[in-house]
Protein backbone atom coordinates (compact mmCIF):
# COMPACT_ATOMS: atom_id res chain seq x y z
CA UNK A 1 0.00 0.00 0.00
CA UNK A 2 1.49 3.39 -0.90
CA UNK A 3 2.44 5.94 1.72
CA UNK A 4 2.99 9.66 1.53
CA UNK A 5 5.00 12.35 3.25
CA UNK A 6 3.10 15.62 3.06
CA UNK A 7 4.59 18.97 4.04
CA UNK A 8 2.72 22.23 4.49
CA UNK A 9 5.58 24.72 4.43
CA UNK A 10 5.35 28.42 5.16
CA UNK A 11 6.77 31.14 2.95
CA UNK A 12 10.49 31.67 3.46
CA UNK A 13 13.07 34.16 2.34
CA UNK A 14 15.52 32.78 -0.24
CA UNK A 15 18.61 31.27 1.36
CA UNK A 16 21.54 29.23 -0.03
CA UNK A 17 20.83 26.40 2.47
CA UNK A 18 17.29 26.02 1.09
CA UNK A 19 18.70 25.72 -2.43
CA UNK A 20 21.20 23.11 -1.24
CA UNK A 21 18.43 21.15 0.50
CA UNK A 22 16.34 21.14 -2.68
CA UNK A 23 19.31 19.97 -4.74
CA UNK A 24 20.13 17.13 -2.35
CA UNK A 25 16.74 15.82 -1.23
CA UNK A 26 15.93 13.66 -4.29
CA UNK A 27 19.10 11.64 -3.71
CA UNK A 28 17.92 10.84 -0.18
CA UNK A 29 14.49 9.43 -1.05
CA UNK A 30 15.16 7.75 -4.40
CA UNK A 31 16.88 4.70 -2.77
CA UNK A 32 13.63 4.12 -0.83
CA UNK A 33 11.42 4.29 -3.92
CA UNK A 34 10.31 7.84 -3.16
CA UNK A 35 9.41 10.45 -5.73
CA UNK A 36 7.98 13.93 -5.74
CA UNK A 37 4.24 14.01 -6.41
CA UNK A 38 3.93 17.74 -5.66
CA UNK A 39 6.64 20.31 -5.27
CA UNK A 40 6.55 24.08 -5.74
CA UNK A 41 3.24 23.87 -7.60
CA UNK A 42 0.35 26.31 -7.36
CA UNK A 43 -2.64 25.43 -5.21
CA UNK A 44 -6.17 26.77 -5.07
CA UNK A 45 -7.82 27.11 -1.65
CA UNK A 46 -11.49 26.04 -1.73
CA UNK A 47 -12.24 26.15 2.01
CA UNK A 48 -10.36 27.65 4.94
CA UNK A 49 -6.87 29.04 4.58
CA UNK A 50 -3.70 27.42 3.36
CA UNK A 51 -0.78 29.85 3.30
CA UNK A 52 2.52 28.59 2.03
CA UNK A 53 3.34 25.59 -0.13
CA UNK A 54 2.52 21.89 -0.35
CA UNK A 55 5.10 19.20 -0.96
CA UNK A 56 4.18 15.53 -1.32
CA UNK A 57 6.55 12.61 -1.72
CA UNK A 58 5.15 9.17 -2.54
CA UNK A 59 6.70 5.91 -1.35
CA UNK A 60 5.87 2.25 -2.04
CA UNK A 61 4.88 1.80 1.62
CA UNK A 62 5.05 3.28 5.10
CA UNK A 63 8.18 1.25 5.95
CA UNK A 64 10.08 2.88 3.10
CA UNK A 65 8.82 6.34 4.08
CA UNK A 66 9.94 5.84 7.68
CA UNK A 67 13.29 4.41 6.60
CA UNK A 68 13.89 7.48 4.40
CA UNK A 69 12.92 9.94 7.17
CA UNK A 70 15.20 8.20 9.67
CA UNK A 71 18.08 7.71 7.23
CA UNK A 72 21.40 9.39 7.99
CA UNK A 73 21.33 10.92 4.50
CA UNK A 74 18.05 12.73 5.09
CA UNK A 75 18.78 13.65 8.70
CA UNK A 76 22.02 15.25 7.53
CA UNK A 77 20.20 17.69 5.23
CA UNK A 78 16.96 18.24 7.19
CA UNK A 79 18.42 21.19 9.17
CA UNK A 80 19.12 23.00 5.90
CA UNK A 81 15.32 23.29 5.54
CA UNK A 82 14.19 23.46 9.15
CA UNK A 83 16.49 26.37 10.00
CA UNK A 84 14.74 28.53 7.40
CA UNK A 85 11.25 27.18 6.69
CA UNK A 86 8.57 26.56 9.31
CA UNK A 87 5.89 24.02 8.55
CA UNK A 88 4.05 20.85 9.36
CA UNK A 89 5.08 17.47 7.99
CA UNK A 90 3.02 14.30 8.23
CA UNK A 91 3.48 10.72 7.08
CA UNK A 92 0.35 8.80 6.08
CA UNK A 93 -0.65 5.46 4.63
CA UNK A 94 -2.52 5.55 1.35
CA UNK A 95 -5.57 3.42 0.68
CA UNK A 96 -5.37 0.05 -1.05
CA UNK A 97 -6.33 -0.41 -4.68
CA UNK A 98 -10.11 -0.66 -4.95
CA UNK A 99 -10.74 1.13 -1.64
CA UNK A 100 -14.48 1.57 -1.02
CA UNK A 101 -15.45 4.39 1.38
CA UNK A 102 -18.89 2.83 1.92
CA UNK A 103 -17.26 0.34 4.32
CA UNK A 104 -16.10 3.24 6.51
CA UNK A 105 -19.50 4.93 6.17
CA UNK A 106 -21.19 1.72 7.34
CA UNK A 107 -18.96 1.62 10.45
CA UNK A 108 -19.87 5.26 11.20
CA UNK A 109 -23.59 4.49 10.85
CA UNK A 110 -23.24 1.51 13.17
CA UNK A 111 -21.50 3.68 15.77
CA UNK A 112 -24.29 6.30 15.80
CA UNK A 113 -26.85 5.62 18.55
CA UNK A 114 -30.35 4.78 17.28
CA UNK A 115 -32.85 7.59 17.64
Amino acid sequence: MPAYVIAHLQEAAPHPEIAEYMERIPGTFEPYGGRFLMHATQHEVKEGTWPGHVVMIGFPGIAEARAWWDSPEYQEIAPLRSRHIAGDIIMVDGVPEGYDPSTTARAIREAVPAE
